[in-house]
């Protein structure tokens, strides 16, 4: 019985925490390419040191766009991204990273794909390392000029708040019943 009291307990859920981009200063390639990926702070011009910008202070429009202007990739301060697509995309290899360096709170763990509806197909979303995520939308076919794919950057799992509780007040509960005994 105190096993499946402990066990029940335990089976708490753990959620990913959405990771802050609130301060981040962040870094792209496009194909590999520094010069193919146009940011934000540089007004979209292309010159030298235009792929790395920080977040738009207002949250409301994009950080970078692809020198050819097939995507704009918009990132939230609560780890979300946006990818836009502007025009309709021709076969070929979209393959982007993106360097947050040491501006984030916690390394980078997840990368999750949470509405894929304006594609067919899934794009690639990896994590390279605690600071760099990398995206490939080749392959995909959208649905339509002006479509967009949401996915989430977060950092390690956390528990639910109310699992550390339950488990305090379960071994206190045993505790109370072993007295008894």
């Amino acid at each position: 019985m105190e096993t499946l009291v402990l066990a029940a307990l335990a089976s708490g859920q753990a959620q990913a925490a959405p990771l802050s981009l609130q301060d981040a200063r962040i870094t792209a390639t496009y194909n590999g390419s520094a010069a193919d990926v146009l940011g934000l702070d540089h007004l979209f011009a292309q010159e030298p040191g235009s792929n790395t910008s920080t977040l738009d202070p207002t949250d409301s429009g994009v950080e970078f766009l692809t020198a050819d202007f097939l995507f704009g990739f918009d990132f939230a301060k609560d780890g979300m991204l946006t990818i836009y697509e502007n025009m309709p995309v021709p076969t070929g290899d979209y393959k982007l990273t993106f360097d947050f360096g040491a501006t984030l709170p916690a390394a980078i763990t997840r990368f999750t794909l949470l509405d894929g509806s304006a594609v067919d197909g899934v794009p690639g979303l990896s994590v390279v390392d605690g600071h760099t995520i990398a995206v490939d939308l080749g392959g995909l076919a959208w649905h339509g000029d002006y479509g967009s794919i949401t996915a989430q950057i977060g950092a390690a799992d956390v528990p639910e708040p109310a699992v550390p509780a339950l488990l305090l007040a379960g071994a206190a509960g045993l505790a109370i019943s072993r007295r008894r005994a």
